[in-house]
C-alpha cells in the first residue's frame, strides 16, 4: 500500500504562484511513476504532469507548459509540482497519484487550488 498527502494548496491572486507537495508513505516510492491530475467543478478528472521513476521523462498538460514544473525527492519521497504564472483556469483540486505499474492506483485526499482573477 502507498499512502499519498498532498499539501500547499491555497488561495492566490492570477500571475501568482504555489507550490504543491505530494508526501508518499508505505511501499518503495522511488521507482513509481507520479502524476499531479487535477479536477475543477463539473469537470473529468485531467493529468496535468507524471513523472516517470527515474526523473527522466515528464508529461505536461499543454495548457500548463512552461508553467507548471514536476520534480521528486527520492529521499524524502515526496513530489512537488511548481505552478507559476497561475491562471483563473488553474483553479480546481489538485490530486498527487502514484503508478507502481503503470497504472495509477494510489491516490491521495486532494488539495484546492484558488486562482482569483
Amino acid at each position: 500500500q502507498v499512502q499519498l498527502v498532498e499539501s500547499g494548496g491555497g488561495l492566490v491572486q492570477a500571475g501568482g504562484s504555489l507550490t504543491l507537495s505530494c508526501l508518499a508513505s508505505g511501499r518503495t516510492f522511488s521507482t513509481y511513476t507520479m502524476g499531479w491530475f487535477r479536477q475543477a467543478p463539473g469537470k473529468e478528472r485531467k493529468l496535468v504532469a507524471q513523472l516517470n521513476w527515474s526523473g527522466g521523462s515528464t508529461y505536461y498538460l499543454d495548457s500548463v507548459k512552461g508553467r507548471f514544473t514536476i520534480s521528486r525527492d527520492s529521499a524524502k519521497n515526496t513530489v512537488y509540482l511548481q505552478m507559476n504564472s497561475l491562471k483563473s483556469e488553474d483553479t480546481a483540486v489538485y490530486y498527487c497519484a502514484s503508478a507502481p505499474s503503470g497504472v495509477y492506483e494510489y491516490w491521495g485526499q486532494g488539495t484546492q487550488v484558488t486562482v482569483s482573477s
